[in-house]
């Protein structure tokens, strides 16, 4: 076998690896269709005046989803390729100034000035992040997760797999 094509294939295996694989206490980079992009936005209620974010903003499609209907929407992610993959898509949506895509983990974010979040994370991530929330969100605030719920907040509604919540309506 040629050395070029051991090359190529170990260069191939590297960028799959940054793409997919998680970086930190996170989940796989597994990205949501238009639909799923547009019904994480909606249920967020982002808009004109609101303040959203995107935990592990992928490649920046939930984000731009977010800045479409209005809100200022910022993306979280700690891989730095698909930081420059969402950037470069925001820039393409024309939502430069209305949408940001920042190189650091949600874990070190202080979450407290958005209206609402979105997220798609796995369950390890979701008892962690169930008291960043509580923590740090304003009551009102809401939180949008795509296929893992909280471990004991109650969702206010589920839509398919994705659950809602607004901050200070949970069980005790």
């Amino acid at each position: 076998m040629p050395l070029f094509t051991i090359a190529a294939g170990l260069l191939v295996a590297g960028l799959l690896f940054l793409f997919f694989i998680p970086l930190g206490r996170g989940a796989i980079f597994y990205p949501s269709s238009a639909e799923k992009c547009l019904l994480l936005a909606e249920l967020s209620d982002a808009g004109p005046g609101k303040r959203a974010a995107d935990l592990g903003a992928g490649d920046g499609r939930v984000v731009i989803a977010l800045a479409r209907r209005g809100a200022e929407a910022h993306g979280f992610e700690i891989n730095p390729l698909l930081v420059l993959l969402a950037r470069w898509n925001v820039r393409r949506a024309g939502l430069t100034g209305k949408a940001f895509i920042h190189c650091a983990s949600f874990w070190r974010a202080d979450l407290s000035a958005f209206d609402s979040l979105t997220l798609f994370q796995g369950s390890t991530v979701m008892r962690h992040l169930e008291a960043k929330v509580q923590r740090e969100l304003a009551p009102g605030a809401r939180v949008v997760s795509d296929c893992w719920g909280f471990p004991t907040l109650v969702p206010e509604r589920m839509c398919g797999t994705v659950f809602c919540y607004r901050m200070g309506s949970f069980a005790e």
